[in-house]
């Protein structure tokens, strides 16, 4: 089973930062982070909506100019939110990278931004729309489709189906043995998130999931023997 680091393990190191990937990807099999337009255009490396949470400062990232971004202190490193092309340098070709799309209109610049790296890149996203975005510019990118606890299962791994997803990316309590068994048959693959115990990943591995996304290395057993010399 795949350890997919959340945010860059953000349980463990602060969250969505080019030092949280640096850390991370000695001991994940992927890294997956989250991905929106800042208000110069370009693409930037931030889960919320607005700066708040992770920063020393206030406002939507849309708002936001790459030079406002640069300017604030995410989570005490002294840095600020990292570009989409400063995180991805630091991922070796080894490890896989998620980029989540939190918002419309940023599949074609995402594979853009991951075209310069030599990283193996899925593109994940919530909306239908934007997932055949995706497909549309890079069909030979691999995609995923994610949902929440609020959507049925069986109607998530449909539209997963008809967007020709190689990953669902379906929330842990929603994974059952049916649901992981009719998305190996449609040939995709079952990535869980979040998985935040060891138990809940051996529970997830006994149903046949393929991978957990988590904000600790901690949760995967095998997790200790990952670490890449």
């Amino acid at each position: 089973m795949r350890l997919i680091a959340d945010r860059g393990f953000g349980g463990t190191y602060p969250e969505n930062t080019v030092r949280a990937v640096e850390e991370s990807v000695a001991f994940a099999d992927a890294v997956a982070v989250d991905v929106r337009r800042c208000g110069s255009g370009e693409l930037v490396v931030c889960r919320d909506e607005t700066v708040d949470r992770v920063t020393d400062g206030t406002g939507r990232v849309s708002e936001l100019t790459l030079a406002d971004l640069s300017m604030l202190d995410v989570l005490g490193t002294g840095k600020g939110v990292p570009r989409i092309e400063a995180v991805l340098e630091v991922v070796p070709r080894t490890v896989g990278v998620v980029l989540r799309l939190r918002e419309t209109d940023l599949a074609a610049d995402a594979v853009g931004a991951a075209g310069g790296f030599p990283v193996q890149v899925v593109l994940a996203s919530e909306v239908p729309g934007e997932l055949a975005a995706a497909r549309a510019a890079a069909p030979e990118t691999p995609r995923a489709f994610a949902f929440g606890e609020n959507r049925a299962p069986l109607d998530a791994l449909s539209t997963a189906r008809g967007l020709d997803a190689a990953f669902l990316l379906a929330p842990a309590p929603a994974c059952t043995e049916r649901l992981v068994n009719e998305a190996h048959r449609a040939g995709m693959s079952v990535n869980a998130c979040p998985v935040e115990s060891r138990e809940e990943a051996e529970r997830l591995r006994s149903l046949g999931v393929d991978g957990v996304v988590a904000d600790r290395r901690e949760v995967l057993p095998s997790a200790s023997n990952r670490e890449r010399g």
